[in-house]
């Protein structure tokens, strides 16, 4: 059964649709593994938790990241909207993985981390 409008049309649905999602997923992961290779994380909790930390933002500010991106670029009629959403996913989570590690280490240097 498909729900209607006032006017007797379709709604759109919930679901996200498979190639979205995908893009979504895809990017946030690859923001995470480029993060990954420029700056470690020192220990496994650290990991996990900026790993967590970049794929849900990414998941998140994905769209709105991509075509703020995109229009700052003066890309945006070239890109296609998974194109857009993937380049957001991964720049919003490589965002996100930065911003934890440089956080963690500004707390190692004042005392509040844990030593090493």
């Amino acid at each position: 059964m498909t729900a209607k409008c006032e006017g007797g049309e379709a709604m759109q649905g919930m679901d996200p649709e498979p190639t979205m999602l995908a893009a979504r997923i895809a990017g946030a992961v690859a923001g995470a593994l480029v993060s990954l290779i420029y700056m470690m994380p020192k220990g496994a909790r650290e990991a996990a938790a900026r790993a967590i930390a970049g794929i849900v933002s990414g998941l998140v500010f994905g769209a709105p990241a991509g075509v703020a991106l995109a229009h700052w670029i003066g890309v945006t009629d070239l890109l296609s909207a998974t194109e857009t959403l993937l380049m957001g996913s991964a720049a919003a989570s490589m965002t996100a993985w930065w911003v934890l590690g440089a956080l963690a280490r500004i707390a190692d240097r004042t005392g509040r981390g844990p030593r090493a």
